[in-house]
């Protein structure tokens, strides 16, 4: 009988821990949206950023995720990330805080001397339920660096890509001193392959130079690579960025 009862107990602790990770799993819709400013007018965009449109955003249930201006010598664009509860959601809500009337005043106000945005390019994106869980934004600035990426794999091989971040990739980041903060795949149209979307985290892109350095030569990571790569190459193109958060940015 007391056998009984602790292997009950011990099934009763895993179904809550299951259902606990389970909950973590961040369903939402995502958009990342890059503006490219005219010029002289970055500040004003972030002005109306920090002043009204995280405000307006969040009123209408659009989580604000991460804002980001890029490390390299750029005065025009912005780029940030916000959530929708879903995929269906997402042009009601961006419809009614575009029709918010404190939103229009806002913005007539902020461009009395001239547009802001010349371009707005955006992506939508899902998470990776094997590859991420919830995005935990930081209560204090880091002083940390953050790297998009973004891997655009030869036709059917996402799938391949996955399999080796979820299994040998991302362990092997966190050895070399890189921080996995969250892995996307984009939505395409017309049934197009998604590209995968990651952040990484850095103390400075010194640090991420050397970190990548070391990682590439780690018989680790030669062997995984290898291996996984046994029946054809995976990665067409990889792109990065590095951006650094604004103060108002909840990823930090």
């Amino acid at each position: 009988m007391t056998r009984f009862i602790g292997l009950l107990a011990t099934l009763t602790l895993l179904i809550l821990s299951i259902n606990g990770n389970a909950q973590k799993v961040d369903n939402r819709y995502f958009e990342m949206r890059t503006y490219t400013c005219n010029p002289d007018k970055r500040p004003d965009l972030i002005k109306r950023f920090q002043d009204h449109t995280l405000k307006l955003l969040k009123k209408h249930d659009i989580d604000n995720v991460a804002y980001f201006l890029p490390t390299k010598e750029d005065s025009y664009s912005l780029t940030f990330i916000i959530g929708y509860p879903s995929q269906e959601m997402r042009d009601k809500l961006w419809n009614e805080f575009g029709s918010d009337p404190k939103w229009k005043k806002a913005a007539a106000k902020s461009e009395e001397n001239g547009k802001l945005v010349a371009k707005v390019d955006q992506t939508f994106m899902t998470m990776v339920p094997e590859l991420s869980t919830a995005i935990s934004p930081n209560k204090i600035a880091l002083n940390q660096v953050f790297e998009l990426r973004t891997y655009t794999c030869l036709p059917n091989r996402l799938p391949a890509i996955k399999a080796r971040f979820r299994d040998h990739t991302r362990a092997l980041f966190e050895k070399h001193g890189m921080k996995n903060v969250v892995y996307w795949e984009t939505v395409e149209k017309e049934g197009a392959q998604p590209k995968l979307v990651y952040l990484l985290s850095h103390s400075s892109e010194a640090a991420a130079k050397a970190s990548f350095d070391a990682f590439r030569i780690d018989p680790e990571w030669i062997k995984a690579s290898t291996n996984s790569e046994a029946d054809g190459k995976i990665v067409q193109k990889v792109e990065s960025v590095f951006l650094k958060p604004l103060p108002f940015s909840p990823l930090k």
